[in-house]
């Protein structure tokens, strides 16, 4: 924002060079002129999600990065393409369960015992074992967890159990004004603007 807005981008301005500036805050219509500058400061994680928005945009008219670049400068290289590479960027859509369904599932899974779940923490997976399969259609008073329309349910018990048994507080995420808020695993720094992609 410094450099955009700063000295240096003055200095490119003063030369007849045009200089944008992309970050999180931008709406669609100031990206676009940013993006159609000669020069674009922006984050990383800014123009991946640009550019997966752009490759699931219907309209045209709402593409971002309609203009090639020559150069790419990066600031701190090894934490960007050798860190932060390791952290995926998916874009999600906002729930469709109320917030009573992720509520009710994780009043479920803190009833569960050891031998209710089966946890891998190396990969972070966990899931049910019968018996717990069994306690979640107790506990939901349904005949079979797995059929067709109990899909939301399943979701939910599984981001519930990957949220008490797997994931830590204050190391893999935080609580901040009610919102959850991840953690880069490798740098520690909190990603703003990042949900977890299952929910």
């Amino acid at each position: 924002t410094r450099e955009a807005e700063g000295e240096i981008g003055n200095i490119f301005r003063f030369l007849g060079l045009t200089v944008g500036l992309n970050i999180k805050d931008k709406n669609i219509e100031e990206k676009k002129l940013a993006y159609k500058c000669d020069i674009l400061y922006s984050t990383n994680s800014e123009l991946g999600f640009d550019y997966l928005r752009d490759n699931i945009q219907n309209d045209i008219e709402n593409l971002l990065m309609t203009r090639e670049y020559n150069y790419a400068i990066i600031d701190e290289v090894d934490s960007i393409l050798i860190d932060e590479a390791r952290t995926p960027l998916i874009i999600s859509s906002p729930s469709k369960q109320g917030i009573q369904f992720y509520r009710d599932a994780n009043r479920f899974v803190k009833t569960l015992k050891e031998n209710s779940y089966i946890i891998d923490l190396e990969s972070k997976t966990i899931e049910l074992s019968e018996e717990g399969i069994a306690k979640a259609e107790n506990f939901f008073q349904i005949k079979n967890l797995y059929s067709g329309n109990n899909y939301s349910l399943i979701h939910c018990i599984k981001n519930a159990l990957k949220a008490v048994f797997i994931m830590n507080k204050n190391k893999d995420y935080l609580v901040d004004n009610n919102k959850v808020l991840i953690i880069d695993q490798f740098t520690g720094r909190v990603l703003q603007g990042r949900q977890f992609s299952e929910g």
